[in-house]
C-alpha cells in the first residue's frame, strides 16, 4: 500500500492504472477508522481492480463552533486498517494542498440540505459536496463508497453526482454497528462509560420504529412520537431531531412508504450522535444490555 500527499502523486498513480485499463474505487474518509469504514474498503476491493481511501479531515465542512481542532486523528491506526483490508493507496493531503489561500469555489445543494442535519449544520453540506467534488475530479473513480449511517449525505451525493453528469457509481454500503447496536462512528470515542451506556438508547428507538413500521403503521406522527418517548425516557439524551422524510428528496412525509427514511439526531453529553433506518430493511439485529462500556 502507497501513500501520497499531493494531488499531481495521486493523478499520477491514477493516470498508470487507468491506461492498464484497471477499474478504480474510491473509499473517502475523515480517518480515526472503524470496522464501518472497513466494510466500505471491503465493498470496493470485491468490486474493483484498485481501491483509494483518502484520509483527510475536511475543514470547510466544520462549523465555527464545531469539533474540528478535536476530531479524533490517528493516522497510523488508519493505514494499518487500510492496509489489513486490501487499499491500494491512501490519499492524506493537507488542508493546503486542498484549499489555496484564496479559495472561493464551492459546490451547494439546495433543497436535500435544508432538511435534518442541514437545519443546524448549515455549511456543512456545502463543504461536503465541496471536497467530494475534488475527489471525483481528481481520482475519476468508477465508483464511490458511503456508509449508510450519513443517509442524507449519501442522497445529497447521489443527486449531486446525477446533476452534474459524473460518470461515477455511488455505493451505499450499510450501517455496521456494535454488539448492543449503536452505530459505529469514530465520534464514539468522545463517549465516557456512561454516555456509552446512555447511548444505547438510540439503537432502541431504532428498533422500536423498525417494529411499528414493520406492524403496518404509516403516518409519521404516530411513529415519531413513539420513538421521541423512547429516546426522552434516556435522562442523558437530548434529542435534536427525529424525523421521517422521502427516501429521496429529503423532504418530511405525513405519510411514509417503503424506501423512506427516518432519522435522528441525538446528542449525548456533549456528542452529536445520528442514525437511521430504511423503511422495509431488515430490522436491526443487537443485543440488549451488551455494550463495549461494560
Amino acid at each position: 500500500m502507497n501513500t501520497v500527499n499531493t494531488i499531481n502523486e495521486l493523478r499520477e498513480q491514477v493516470r498508470a492504472w487507468k491506461a492498464e485499463g484497471l477499474t478504480i474505487g474510491l473509499c473517502p474518509t475523515m480517518g480515526y477508522l472503524h470496522e464501518g469504514h472497513a466494510s466500505l474498503m471491503d465493498a470496493s476491493v470485491r468490486s474493483c481492480d484498485r481501491t483509494v481511501a483518502s484520509v483527510f479531515v475536511n475543514p470547510i465542512q466544520f462549523g465555527p463552533n464545531e469539533d474540528l481542532a478535536t476530531y479524533p486523528r490517528d493516522f497510523e491506526s488508519d493505514c494499518r486498517l487500510l492496509e489489513a483490508h486490501g487499499v491500494d493507496l491512501v490519499f492524506h493531503p493537507e488542508p493546503a494542498e486542498m484549499y489555496a489561500d484564496d479559495f472561493c469555489t464551492f459546490v451547494d445543494i439546495d433543497v436535500l440540505s435544508k432538511t435534518l442535519c442541514g437545519k443546524t449544520r448549515p455549511i456543512h453540506f456545502r463543504g461536503v459536496c465541496t471536497v467530494i467534488t475534488k475527489l471525483l475530479n481528481t481520482v475519476t473513480p468508477d465508483k464511490i463508497f458511503f456508509g449508510q449511517k450519513d443517509a442524507q449525505q449519501l442522497a445529497i451525493i447521489r443527486r449531486m453526482v446525477r446533476d452534474l453528469n459524473f460518470d461515477v457509481e455511488v455505493v451505499g454500503c450499510p450501517i455496521v454497528r456494535e454488539a448492543d447496536g449503536l452505530a459505529k462512528s469514530s465520534r464514539n470515542t468522545y463517549l465516557n462509560p456512561d454516555e456509552r451506556r446512555a447511548a444505547r438508547i438510540l439503537s432502541r428507538a431504532i428498533r422500536l420504529g423498525q417494529d411499528i413500521a414493520d406492524g403496518g403503521e404509516r403516518r409519521s406522527g404516530k411513529l415519531l412520537a413513539a420513538m421521541k418517548e423512547k429516546l426522552v425516557s434516556e435522562p442523558m439524551a437530548e434529542v435534536e431531531y427525529v424525523e421521517v422524510v422521502n427516501g429521496e428528496n429529503m423532504q418530511p412525509v405525513d405519510t411514509f412508504r417503503e424506501g423512506d427514511l427516518v432519522a435522528m439526531a441525538v446528542r449525548i453529553g456533549g456528542t452529536r450522535l445520528i442514525d437511521n433506518f430504511t423503511v422495509g430493511q431488515p430490522p436491526i439485529d443487537f443485543q440488549e444490555g451488551q455494550s463495549n462500556a461494560d
